[in-house]
């Protein structure tokens, strides 16, 4: 992924979260400088990661595949005196962008419609070798009631309302397409990109940025290089 896709997408961004009246932490507005200024107050930010993370999971696909996602709140799976015991972040997809079909080890998480567009969605359990169970009906709760979908069904979440993933329940969601750039939040337990992603077609989760200019500013998986 270039860095001026980075870049541009973080403008982006910015833009959707002023237009639905959603405000980030002061982290989530500084600049290049503004960070440096602040290296030596950042060893929780920089523990957890933090802030902005925009990646097309190697795929150099970022319009159909990828998006930008921003953590506002984590902790350490294995010290809790680190940061918050939950996390908290942003999702953010053009329409008709999505994610790939991944599951967690250990993270449950809602994933909340916020704003702006609808949220489209496929479930799938998965067996024991990790594989998709094309067959079986997934049992999910949306909003504390539970509901049975059928496997890879396209279930529709509109603004406001949320549905809960539990551990090893692959998923698949983007911007349902012609219904507009879309906002989602994340509230889950502590989350650690590092190890708790399986994305069944084996991507990386973090995209290794071409310079072909200026950092804007870092993303949360490369705070050492920059600061």
């Amino acid at each position: 992924m270039k860095r001026s896709q980075i870049n541009s997408a973080i403008r982006w961004a910015l833009d959707l979260f002023e237009a639905n009246n959603i405000r980030l932490p002061e982290f989530g507005y500084w600049k290049m400088d503004d960070w440096k200024a602040h290296k030596d107050e950042l060893e929780t930010i920089k523990h957890v990661m933090l802030g902005w993370d925009i990646t097309d999971y190697g795929l150099d696909d970022y319009d159909n595949l990828g998006g930008v996602l921003f953590t506002v709140r984590n902790g350490d799976q294995k010290d809790t005196s680190v940061g918050v015991p939950y996390a908290e972040k942003y999702i953010l997809l053009k329409d008709g962008q999505s994610l790939p079909t991944h599951f967690h080890f250990t993270k449950t998480e809602d994933i909340i419609n916020r704003a702006n567009g609808v949220l489209a969605m496929k479930l799938y359990n998965a067996l024991p070798d990790y594989e998709i169970d094309y067959k079986n009906p997934v049992a999910v709760y949306c909003d504390g009631i539970k509901k049975l979908y059928g496997a890879g069904e396209i279930i529709t979440i509109k603004p406001g309302s949320s549905i809960s993933l539990t551990r090893y329940m692959y998923h698949k969601f983007w911007a349902l397409e012609g219904e507009g750039d879309l906002i989602c939040g994340e509230v889950s337990s502590v989350n650690d990109d590092n190890v708790d992603n399986h994305f069944y077609d084996k991507l990386p989760r973090f995209s290794a940025p071409e310079e072909d200019e200026t950092a804007l500013l870092p993303l949360c998986n490369e705070y050492d290089k920059w600061l």
